[in-house]
């Protein structure tokens, strides 16, 4: 595949703002072009009968037919990257050769990844949307009160575990959201974020001062935990 070959993407998933997020995304990605979205697989089988897809995120639990058996019934299936809120099919869809599985809320820097995954050589961005740093245009969604809130990753400053939901703490307000802290590092860019406790996750552009046991931002001290101690330092010195 040359370099300059546009992506043909699909998006197939029975929530409609599941489907605004990736088209977001892919609009985002100058190889990418959506050519078609739907909710649910057999409009897609239908679509697929007389046109062709380089790329299809796919949801797995649908009514009807689910995405899995839906990538059965394609004999020359695209690409297809999984896009669920559940892991439970995780393991067939590794059987069925699918190039990625994203778990939502998906982060613009994972789907990009993912991206990559399937065209390693066919993908390009614009500078300004990848690098080491936080951009401005970068974001994630949270689910707060049953709808997905955009939250601008250099507005994060810590994220606080609180059993089975965490906090996300900006510097204008607080979002709650049922989710786990290590399913949260995971969406968040390795370069910036890091773990320094078994509760809080930082962001290392909020931290102004700190001690090997404590980190201050804006006016909250984060304790550091004696396992995370090490590689905390070695980020920050």
């Amino acid at each position: 595949m040359q370099d300059s070959k546009i992506i043909r993407c699909l998006i197939v998933d029975d929530e409609p703002l599941a489907r605004e997020i990736i088209s977001r995304y892919i609009a985002e990605i100058p190889s990418l072009e959506l050519v078609g979205e739907f909710q649910n697989a057999l409009q897609a089988f239908a679509w697929l009968q007389q046109h062709k897809a380089d790329l299809i995120f796919l949801d797995i639990r649908m009514p009807q037919l689910n995405g899995n058996d839906f990538l059965k019934t394609l004999k020359n299936p695209p690409r297809v990257i999984f896009t669920t809120a559940y892991t439970d099919y995780a393991l067939e869809g590794y059987e069925l050769d699918v190039a990625d599985y994203l778990m939502k809320p998906i982060p613009f820097e994972r789907f990009l990844k993912a991206v990559n995954k399937a065209f390693p050589q066919g993908v390009h961005t614009e500078e300004s949307n990848i690098g080491p740093d936080i951009k401005n245009e970068s974001f994630v969604y949270f689910r707060v009160d049953r709808k997905m809130v955009k939250v601008m990753l250099h507005e994060i400053q810590y994220i606080e575990s609180m059993k089975d939901y965490i906090k996300v703490h900006t510097a204008e307000r607080v979002l709650l959201t049922k989710q786990s802290i290590s399913s949260v590092e995971a969406m968040l860019p390795e370069s910036v974020f890091i773990r320094v406790h078994r509760s809080f996750i930082v962001s290392l552009n909020a931290i102004k001062s700190f001690t090997s046991e404590l980190l201050d931002i804006g006016n909250t001290e984060i304790p550091v935990g004696k396992l995370y101690r090490q590689g905390v330092m070695k980020m920050l010195q």
